[in-house]
């Protein structure tokens, strides 16, 4: 039995102690870190001493060793309530790779598996293990728990008990159930984004109103927001994706299946290898496609929300929506899948007109009560006005989630490329008198015409080219005018009508034709000027050098030097190699974080390679000489 073997044995038997001296022994044991971030000592601290908590982190945040460290410490077997087969998987195959005793137990092991997995439960050889709720509370497994000495409960996902939330899943409202049974067994509930209302629903649900809450900042500072116009949404996304991630792998989001197939399908004809996901493939592809995509290096991932919750991919480099969410929140979650390992990262979405008619009428189709379409209205405005802002976006994000970021982040598209602002009440109410005198019942395509001087035939039927309005819009072009009614419509001065599914005046917007509001409108950027995301993953990456060196920009590697850069996918190459050899992700082996401090700390032995980020004695002893060799190669 090899020694992080042996350590995970004395940790779970309580010869390290209860105390914060046995949790940093196994950070540093374990898992190859010097310290803890943030407040993660503290989490660990307290639910080592058997205490229930409520702990809300952003993605990337260390959320997983804020109940794998208590498992190691704690005396039992910690049992980790996970919604997704493929993030169990995920999360067992690493723990092992560490030397940590983890299993699953779901439908894809056979029932001898199963059975042994039961049987190191009962005679505590198992510090963790991973079940989906569905299993949780069949009278099987609750039988199964009564006949094993249990460390903690962790409720991984917890935002999925709330009905407000965007990965609602009834079945973890049964949970309540684990402290009715076990009420002496600590409890924590972790989640990368919940607002307040989902937060106050997950306490309520869960049983955890007397737990203590640790609020993390939902700052992701590594990551880096841009919204851009919608023209030509993927020729926009490609030539971005060229520009700044030439070899990484990402996540694009569609709204609808089709267009999930169709971009798959051409940027695989653009020449960047892509793989369609969304729930109506057969479940095999969709399981071959998400584990393709888990051991690549640079595929992309094109997928309807059916995928990412759960994703422990690290070195996500980039998230795409071609479609805007439906909310902050979900927007929040799925771009906080890009740059896990804290390495720099882009969340690039294009938006239109057309998505924001289509997300106001979705929502005012929608059969919900009217309580739960209020609460959903002011997620969607939340949206809009984020998409819309000539201010920091990050500002915007965090003060959705309450939170406060005194300066602008300088790391976003406005504050890189600063919005300019006009006084837009003149062309508001040519606009929104526009949609008065025609009858409230057209669209923008019909409206700009109008105010064009446009004598199309559909103008010309409806006699709109007899009206006041009719020519006096030629001070703007087309396109300015898609923005202004695009504003028009995210700010709420108009609404779409269902029965035609045109424009509506609200009385915010009556009242700016009668000229007792004024409106301030953004300038939408000519071009998409990409220098600047570019010299903000410089800045982050803290790395030198120019865009002439001859090196991909905007990775997460900075830009190198030619000799760093060839020792850098040296260095992958070896990873992926020995990946290959155990059929796990590349990441399994070592983070991207890992790989550069390789590169810049160029370790000439076990020694100072132990010193690492992410090496514990593991990995140590597993992978030490074979990168090492790798490194002297490269002088």
């Amino acid at each position: 039995m090899d020694s992080l073997f042996t350590f995970s044995r004395r940790a779970s038997n309580g010869s390290f102690g209860d105390g914060p001296e046995a949790a940093l022994d196994a950070l540093q044991s374990v898992f190859g870190y010097d310290s803890f971030r943030g407040q993660q000592a503290e989490i660990i601290d307290h639910v080592v001493r058997g205490n229930d908590a409520l702990v809300l982190m952003p993605t990337g945040g260390g959320k997983s060793l804020c109940y794998q460290i208590p498992a190691l410490v704690r005396d039992g077997v910690t049992v980790v309530v996970s919604p997704l087969i493929a993030l169990m998987r995920d999360q067992v195959t690493a723990l092992k790779e560490l030397g940590v005793r983890a299993a699953f137990l779901n439908s894809s092991l056979g029932a001898a598996e199963a059975r042994e997995v039961e049987r190191d439960m009962v005679q505590g050889e198992i510090d963790l293990v991973y079940v989906a709720p569905e299993r949780l509370v069949t009278p099987r497994f609750l039988d199964l728990l009564d006949r094993t000495k249990l460390a903690l409960f962790a409720l991984d996902e917890a935002h999925c008990v709330s009905q407000w939330g965007h990965d609602f899943r009834p079945e973890y409202l049964q949970l309540s159930i684990l402290h009715e049974r076990h009420p002496t067994v600590p409890r924590v509930a972790l989640t990368a984004t919940a607002d307040v209302q989902t937060r106050n629903e997950i306490k309520e649900k869960l049983g955890l109103t007397e737990a203590r809450v640790f609020l993390s900042s939902f700052d992701r500072p590594n990551i880096t927001y841009r919204v851009v116009p919608k023209k030509s949404e993927r020729q926009q996304m490609l030539a971005f994706l060229n520009e700044n991630h030439p070899e990484d792998a990402g996540i694009v989001y569609c709204m609808s299946r089709a267009k999930v197939e169709d971009t798959a399908a051409w940027l695989n004809a653009q020449g960047r290898e892509a793989l369609p996901y969304h729930a109506g493939l057969p479940a095999a592809v969709r399981e071959a496609n998400q584990d393709r995509f888990i051991k690549s290096e640079g595929l992309v991932m094109v997928a309807t929300v059916a995928f990412g919750m759960g994703i422990d991919k690290p070195n996500v480099r980039f998230v795409c929506h071609l479609d805007p969410p439906k909310s902050l929140e979900a927007y929040y979650q799925e771009t906080g899948r890009a740059g896990r390992d804290g390495l720099p990262a882009n969340a690039w979405m294009s938006y239109g007109m057309a998505d924001v008619v289509m997300l106001r009428q979705m929502l005012e189709q929608s059969e919900a009560g009217d309580s739960h379409r209020r609460v959903e209205r002011g997620k969607l405005d939340a949206l809009l006005g984020f998409c819309e802002t000539s201010g920091c976006r990050r500002q915007v994000l965090l003060n959705y989630f309450n939170e406060t970021l005194a300066e602008p982040c300088g790391n976003c598209d406005t504050c890189l490329d600063p919005v300019e602002i006009w006084d837009g009440t003149v062309a508001a109410q040519k606009a929104l008198s526009a949609v008065y005198r025609t009858g409230q019942r057209y669209g923008a395509g019909h409206l700009i015409d109008v105010l064009l001087g446009n004598t199309t035939e559909k103008v010309a039927q409806q006699a709109h080219d007899t009206l006041k309005t009719f020519g006096v819009g030629k001070d703007l072009s087309k396109t300015e005018w898609q923005s202004v009614y695009r504003q028009l419509v995210a700010n709420g001065f108009l609404t779409v009508d269902l029965e035609y599914g045109g424009f509506r005046l609200t009385d915010a917007g009556v009242a700016v034709i009668k000229g007792q509001r004024t409106v301030g409108l953004r300038k939408d950027p000519v071009l998409e000027r990409r220098r600047g995301v570019r010299d903000a993953l410089r800045r982050q990456s803290g790395r030198g050098g120019s865009a002439s060196d001859g090196v991909s920009r905007g990775s997460a590697r900075g830009t190198l030097s030619a000799a760093d850069d060839a020792l850098w996918h040296a260095l992958r190459d070896c990873r992926t190699g020995l990946a290959k050899e155990q059929s796990v992700p590349p990441y399994v082996i070592f983070h991207d974080s890992t790989l550069l401090e390789m590169v810049n700390q160029r370790p000439r032995n076990r020694e100072a390679f132990a010193h690492l980020p992410g090496v514990g004695a593991r990995k140590l002893e597993r992978y030490a000489d074979a990168f090492l060799e790798v490194i002297r190669e490269h002088g």
